[in-house]
């Protein structure tokens, strides 16, 4: 515990944490922007729903606690693990901003329209995130996929998210929320946005090993 306050001391008057950490924050709020105007353009101009490999051939299950409440612990779990090693925040909050905006570049392009027998998810919460034609890429699928990629050497953080990952890559499909390209594609476009990240964030990258290296 009193390496962890030490910690947190020493980054809290280094000067280049700080600024980066501030510049992280700004990003997020502005790709949340970007990403509620793009949802709610790709939801009023979508159009008819398409047949599917794996949608048209299993009928829809109701998972949707599965979707909920693994949501709100894949980001719990994620807090957790970047409170343990603040020194990696900014990377990690600038990363999950860029993969934002390029999703919400991707949403913006092709309006197709959701499959007919999505499960409508009850959440107040859920619905000011997914505006329901949002569909290519998924992000459920995404984002812990790239917190895996990004926290790759350490094993059981590595493989948590994986699991998260392919958690919710089963739970939107059998709940009909996307489509099987929506899923598969996930995985290479985070694969990209991740080497993107590494070459736009260097620094940030450096400093996510701070205290190993001192």
């Amino acid at each position: 515990m009193r390496k962890k306050i030490s910690q947190y001391k020493e980054l809290l008057v280094h000067k280049q944490f700080l600024i980066s950490f501030g510049v992280a924050f700004i990003f997020l709020i502005v790709s949340l922007f970007v990403n509620f105007y793009a949802g709610t353009y790709a939801t009023e101009s979508a159009s008819n729903s398409v047949t599917d490999i794996i949608l048209s051939n299993i009928r829809v299950y109701d998972v949707d606690n599965f979707f909920i409440y693994g949501s709100f612990i894949f980001a719990l779990c994620a807090t957790l693990v970047c409170l343990y090693k603040p020194e990696r925040i900014p990377f990690v909050v600038k990363s999950v901003a860029l993969f934002i905006i390029i999703r919400s570049i991707f949403i913006s392009l092709t309006h197709l329209g959701p499959f007919p027998t999505q499960l409508i998810i009850d959440s107040k919460i859920m619905s000011k995130t997914s505006f329901g034609a949002d569909l290519f890429f998924s992000g459920h699928t995404g984002m812990p996929f790239l917190l895996a990629l990004i926290f790759w050497k350490d094993k059981w953080t590595r493989y948590m998210f994986l699991s998260f990952s392919l958690m919710f890559a089963i739970v939107v499909l059998l709940a009909h929320l996307h489509y099987s390209i929506d899923v598969l594609a996930a995985f290479f476009i985070t694969y990209t946005i991740f080497h993107i990240a590494l070459y736009l964030f260097g620094k940030d990258r450096k400093m996510f090993h701070y205290f190993e290296n001192i």
